[in-house]
């Protein structure tokens, strides 16, 4: 019988130690519960104010769009009672209508190395040209895509008045002012 009595001490030392464990266990894992849930509050608390700063900042950045929106139409408003702008050349862009004053760089480069092309054929006497004349002096070539894309730019450029089309269908650099029309919305020129 003492051998069944050992048998149970074994047993009830061994339950008794795994139990022991198992409480160290569960206290350890509340503390780390309630560390955290510290944690937590004070993460809340952090995210809270942080909102409230990024509130404000959005808040604040509309508002000055908003003033700088008002501001700029009142400055625009002004700024054309008092002198038109001058455009800013863009690759592609539209031909604004020649008028007096208004400088050639408001052109885009390939439009100003064309208008240069006829200068100094002007300045040295000579008369109006063919697109295809035009597309040799800026050293482009004669094929017959690069003289109808230098044609398309000349044609462009006589419509808005910066150069002459002559009826023989040549051009020549000479300038005349052109009455302004609204394109159409479907106009790419």
């Amino acid at each position: 019988m003492r051998t069944s009595c050992i048998c149970f001490m074994t047993e009830g030392c061994a339950v008794a130690s795994v139990r022991g464990m198992l409480e160290e266990r569960e206290a350890a894992a509340r503390v780390r519960v309630e560390g955290l849930r510290e944690e937590a509050a004070r993460l809340a608390e952090v995210l809270e104010a942080a909102e409230i700063e990024l509130d404000r900042r959005v808040i604040a950045r509309e508002e000055l769009v908003e003033v700088l929106a008002l501001s700029a139409s009142e400055t625009t408003a002004v700024t054309e009672a008092e002198q038109e702008t001058v455009p800013s050349p863009v690759p592609g862009s539209v031909v604004p209508p020649w008028r007096d004053g208004l400088p050639v760089t408001v052109l885009a480069p390939d439009y100003q190395r064309l208008l240069g092309v006829l200068e100094e054929r002007r300045s040295a006497g000579n008369g109006p040209v063919k697109a295809r004349e035009i597309a040799v002096e800026p050293g482009l070539g004669t094929t017959s895509v690069k003289v109808e894309g230098v044609r398309s730019r000349a044609r462009r450029l006589a419509e808005r008045g910066w150069l002459l089309l002559e009826a023989s269908g040549m051009f020549s650099a000479a300038r005349r002012p052109v009455a302004v029309t609204v394109p159409d919305a479907g106009s790419s020129t």
